[in-house]
Order: C-alpha cells, then structure tokens, then sequence
C-alpha cells in the first residue's frame, strides 16, 4: 500500500473544488491528459470520466469510477488501466489549520497490478504521488480565487 501526502497551503474547500471537477483531473493526474464525461455528474458515487495514458509512443485509454464521496474531505475512486488491471486511490482532503493535508492512499485491486504488487511497485507509486500532489498544489494555488491561506 502506498500512503503520501503533501500540505497545500489553501483551504480544504479549494482543494476540494479542484478535486470535484472532472475535467481537471488530468490537470493533477500524472500520466492522463484527455479528460472527458462518461457517466454520471463528477464527483458523485457511481460517476465516472475516460482519458487518455500516454507513456512515450504509447498510449491507452483509462477510466475512473467514483466509489466513495464525502465532500468536502474523501474521494474513493477505483482506476481502469485496462489490461494491467484496477486500482483503489482514496484521497482524504484534511483541515490543517487554516490549510489543506492531503493524503493519498493507493493500492491495486485486480489484473497483474495486483498479483505483482510488491514493495518496488510501491515504491514506484510513492514516486507518482509526490509528483501527483505537487501537480495538484499548484492546480490548486494557481486557481484564480483561490486566496492564500498564509503569508
């Protein structure tokens, strides 16, 4: 199970309305670009947005389905990367004074992602969370509206 988390110095509500908006998924996502609808209303269980995975020449369509939503503070979705299986990523939105603590908790669920889990592809999605929250502070931070929380 790979656990990161990063302090975005904005509100919970900040974070959340980024997180709440499908189509800026592939905004903080690392590895999706693409994003669109495909059922449902975003953020709301059972909803879910398709996308594109491009590593390199390569490329592959994906989708997320929404499993779990608690505005303004949990977001349980479950990935499809088609042939290499699921993955829960439950992300929890936390107050931290007047800022945001955002954990990202992922794991595999079916397919070879989840038969071959082990400590190196952990560790290899402890890499993709680091660049994940820092692509979605700075979505966050440099949303206009979005105020400063600290100095």
């Amino acid at each position: 199970m790979a656990v990161r988390h990063r302090l975005i110095e904005r509100s919970v509500s900040d974070v959340w309305a980024v997180l709440a908006d499908g189509s800026r998924y592939g905004d903080w996502v690392v590895g999706t670009s693409g994003t669109q609808p495909r059922e449902g209303v975003w953020p709301q269980v059972g909803s879910s947005i398709t996308y594109t995975v491009r590593l390199g020449r390569w490329s592959a369509s994906g989708s997320t389905i929404v499993r779990r939503c608690e505005e303004p503070g949990v977001l349980e979705l479950e990935a499809d990367s088609g042939w290499l299986g699921t993955a829960r990523i439950a992300v929890e939105v936390r107050p931290w004074g007047e800022n945001a603590l955002v954990v990202v908790d992922e794991h595999p669920l079916r397919g070879p992602g989840g038969l071959l889990h082990n400590t190196a592809v952990d560790t290899l999605i402890q890499l993709r969370h680091r660049s994940m929250l820092a692509r979605l502070a700075e979505v966050v931070e440099n949303t206009p509206g979005h105020a400063r929380t600290r100095g």
